[in-house]
């Protein structure tokens, strides 16, 4: 469990194909940190550390998960957002973020608002999914706020510090990113559709 607050961002450092796998290697401040099999958040995808060698962890993506997130575009010194598990006791600053990537969707526009930017990003409607005004949206594995929601669009406002410590800094037109999708609001949705 997560809460979509970025502790840091790694860098990529080695990314070894392994038949249908994909075994990356990030080297971050917070590996001196970790253990071997813990939960890291990469751009908001749970996943299990396998390795650590020096200030380099490594851990490793399946298929399933290469075909359903931004994953299987990262190439060698990419940035990625990171956020360890949550420790039960904690504040809950962001929201509730299980690390499980709903589908992905595309940066449509940045608006540099003098001071703050506005981020629009367009995802496919057809697997169900929803916004709404005011709602949780996890955007790369950071929690955000949504201002502006459509029926497969929507927009978020964005502070300089989370700019500057998160991948947002390099967010552009045709930017493809990682959504999960607000939990209380999926179970709200399922429990509707069979509601009598």
């Amino acid at each position: 469990m997560f809460t979509g607050i970025i502790e840091t961002t790694g860098i990529v450092k080695k990314l070894k194909p392994e038949n249908t796998n994909l075994h990356i290697t990030i080297a971050s401040s917070i590996t001196n940190e970790l253990k071997v099999d813990q939960s890291v958040a990469h751009n908001g995808v749970c996943l299990t550390v396998v390795d650590i060698k020096k200030n380099e962890y490594t851990v490793t993506a399946i298929e399933e998960t290469l075909n359903k997130t931004n994953l299987n575009n990262l190439n060698l010194n990419d940035e990625v957002n990171l956020e360890r598990a949550m420790k039960l006791g904690d504040r809950l600053d962001g929201h509730i973020v299980q690390g499980h990537v709903d589908q992905i969707a595309t940066c449509t526009n940045v608006e540099n608002k003098d001071g703050s930017w506005f981020f629009t990003f367009e995802y496919d409607k057809s697997l169900g999914n929803l916004t709404i005004e005011k709602g949780s949206i996890t955007i790369d594995g950071t929690s955000l706020t949504v201002v502006n929601s459509g029926e497969n669009i929507f927009s978020v406002a964005i502070i300089p510090y989370t700019f500057e410590h998160t991948r947002f800094k390099h967010y552009k037109k045709n930017t493809v990113v990682n959504l999960e999708f607000d939990v209380i609001g999926k179970y709200v949705k399922n429990i509707s559709k069979y509601s009598i």
